[in-house]
């Protein structure tokens, strides 16, 4: 989960007056799959591993548990980092959901 060119959010940014075409920092990627879902089950046991960035948390573990998970699934079409990307959100709260907000839109792309 490599931050590529990512931009944090700048005053300027919120003064801009176009409405955003976006609403994550996380860019979707482009899949030959027709149709990708994601279980609640599934969710639900990310969301199981949720990491907040306190100061007893290891980030580390952290994403060695969440890449686990994400690699029992598998999806035809669909590579693993895509769907890392999609379920990566769901794997934060608090301040480590904040920090994933400060990005600009769709500049996280690994």
């Amino acid at each position: 989960m490599e931050e590529e060119h990512a931009q944090r959010v700048t005053l300027e940014d919120y003064s801009n007056t176009t409405t955003p075409q976006f609403f994550t920092s996380i860019a979707r990627s482009e899949v030959q799959a027709a149709n990708i879902s994601s279980s609640h089950s599934l969710i639900q046991l990310i969301q199981g591993n949720l990491f907040h960035s306190l100061p007893n948390e290891d980030p580390y573990a952290h994403l060695a548990t969440y890449i686990e998970i994400c690699n029992m699934v598998k999806i035809v079409g669909v590579p693993e980092n895509a769907i890392r990307l999609n379920l990566f959100s769901f794997s934060l709260a608090g301040e480590a959901k904040r920090w994933l907000h400060s990005f600009k839109g769709n500049s996280l792309r690994t």
